[in-house]
């Protein structure tokens, strides 16, 4: 069973058709690139699975799920993580600050806690470790004090890619991973 899969995934913009009935499956372990030209649809096909689009028909599944009907968020609680190709991050928190957002939502979301005041301090300790954790995985724990809007672009992309960790999904999705980056930052 593929992970992540869509079937005669299409949308139309008036009589202009974007995504034309593409299938396609994703299987686990393994790295993919959606090439093409600018204007092809590759972030249009991006939109419509991750459900910032909607599919004019076709469906879109992850692990046998049908997530068609589904929002961008209950897709993401579903385990589809999206960086986009703008960076989307609090430019005004530090680097240690989104993480540890991302991390705190990701718990919320799966245990549908309520505020709980006697926990907060303890739950603070849990969340600012697990955050630390996952910027030492992306080598930018040394800079997990300094805020957002001071980093280079190169390093706010390495950041949402420790936010998309955070989330812990099963299938990652990058538009346009190396946007912006200059040809000495890319991988």
């Amino acid at each position: 069973m593929s992970t992540l899969s869509t079937q005669d995934l299409t949308i139309r913009f008036g009589g202009h058709v974007a995504v034309n009935a593409v299938t396609c499956a994703f299987e686990p372990g393994t790295l993919t690139a959606i090439v093409g030209p600018n204007g092809a649809g590759k972030t249009t096909y991006f939109n419509l699975i991750s459900g910032q689009l909607k599919a004019s028909s076709g469906t879109v599944h992850l692990g046998g799920q049908d997530l068609s009907n589904l929002s961008p968020s209950a897709r993401t609680k579903a385990g589809l993580g999206r960086a986009f190709q703008l960076t989307n991050l609090f430019p005004s928190l530090s680097v240690l600050e989104n993480v540890r957002l991302a991390v705190q939502a990701t718990l919320d979301g799966r245990h549908k806690r309520g505020l709980n005041l006697t926990s907060i301090w303890s739950d603070h300790q849990n969340l600012t470790q697990r955050a630390v954790e996952i910027l030492e995985s992306v080598a930018m724990a040394d800079k997990q004090d300094m805020p957002v809007a001071s980093l280079p672009h190169g390093d706010q992309r390495k950041l949402e890619v420790a936010l998309l960790m955070a989330l812990d999904p099963q299938v990652y999705m990058f538009d346009e991973p190396t946007a912006g980056m200059s040809t000495t930052r890319r991988p």
